[in-house]
C-alpha cells in the first residue's frame, strides 16, 4: 500500500513468480490494492504540481533557452582549457576532449523533449518533460526564497525512497543469511526476488537523474531583476492580495 501511494505502478514491478504481486493477497486485500492503483499517487500529484511551476517562462526570460546556452558556454570553456593546458600530454588532452564530447551529447539528449517522451513511452522515465525541467529549475535556483520549500519537498521524497530501498536490501540480506537460496516465506523465489526489488523498484528515479544535469553555480544563467523579485515571497503576497 505504501509503494502504491508513493507511485510504484504494477507495470513498473518485477513479476511475483511470473504473476501479479496481488495474487499473494486475499480477495479483500486485492480489492484495496486495486482501488489504490486507480487513485492518484504521490508521484502523480508531484508531477501535476511541478507542471504548474510559473517560472520556466517569465516575460523575456526562458529558462530552457538560457540553461542550454549556459551548458554550451561551460563545455566550450572547458574544451579551450583542455586544449591550452601545458600540464596535459596530447594523449590526455584527446581523452579528456572525448569525455567532454560525451557529456555534450548527454546534455543534448536529456534536454531534448522528443527523446524524453520516447523514454517515458519505454518506461525508463516516469514524469513529463515539463515537470522534469521544473524540478531542474528548482534544484538549480534552490537558494531563491520561494523555491526553498519545493526543493526541500523533493529532497525529502528522495530520502523516503532511499530508506525504502535500504530496507529492501537489508531484508534481502537477512533472507540470504537465514534461508540461503530457499523459497521465501511469502512464496517468492526468496533472496533473488527481494534483491531484484531493491535494484529495480524505483519511484522517483527522474529526480535522481536531475543530479546529472547540474552545473556549477558560477555558470548558471543570471536571473533578471524582476524575476528575482518574483522568486522572493513577493510573488505569493501579490497572488494572495488578488
Amino acid at each position: 500500500m505504501v509503494e502504491l501511494m508513493l507511485g510504484l505502478k504494477e507495470n513498473k514491478r518485477i513479476t511475483y513468480n511470473e504473476e501479479s504481486y496481488k495474487e499473494a493477497f486475499a480477495k479483500e486485500q486485492k480489492e484495496q490494492l486495486e482501488k489504490l492503483e486507480q487513485s492518484p499517487s504521490m508521484l502523480d500529484l508531484l508531477e501535476a504540481w511541478l507542471e504548474r511551476t510559473p517560472f520556466l517562462e517569465f516575460r523575456d526570460f526562458n529558462f530552457l533557452t538560457e540553461y542550454k546556452s549556459a551548458v554550451k558556454n561551460m563545455l566550450r570553456e572547458e574544451s579551450e582549457a583542455i586544449q591550452n593546458s601545458e600540464m596535459l600530454t596530447e594523449q590526455e588532452k584527446k581523452m579528456r576532449l572525448q569525455m567532454l564530447g560525451d557529456t555534450d551529447s548527454y546534455f543534448a539528449t536529456v534536454l531534448d523533449e522528443n527523446k524524453h517522451n520516447e523514454l517515458v513511452d519505454k518506461g525508463e522515465l516516469n514524469i513529463s518533460y515539463k515537470s522534469t525541467m521544473a524540478a531542474l529549475l528548482i534544484n538549480l535556483y534552490r537558494d531563491e526564497p520561494i523555491l526553498q520549500m519545493p526543493y526541500l519537498l523533493i529532497s525529502k521524497l528522495l530520502e523516503v525512497e532511499d530508506l525504502l530501498t535500504g530496507w529492501r536490501f537489508r531484508h534481502a540480506q537477512m533472507v540470504m543469511r537465514m534461508l540461503g537460496r530457499k523459497t521465501g516465506t511469502g512464496g517468492s523465489s526468496g533472496h533473488k526476488y527481494l534483491k531484484k526489488t531493491a535494484d529495480e523498484h524505483k519511484i522517483f528515479i527522474d529526480f535522481h537523474n536531475i543530479s546529472t544535469l547540474l552545473i556549477p553555480r558560477s555558470k548558471l544563467p543570471e536571473l533578471p531583476n524582476d524575476l528575482k523579485r518574483e522568486l522572493g515571497f513577493y510573488f505569493t503576497e501579490k497572488k494572495n492580495n488578488q
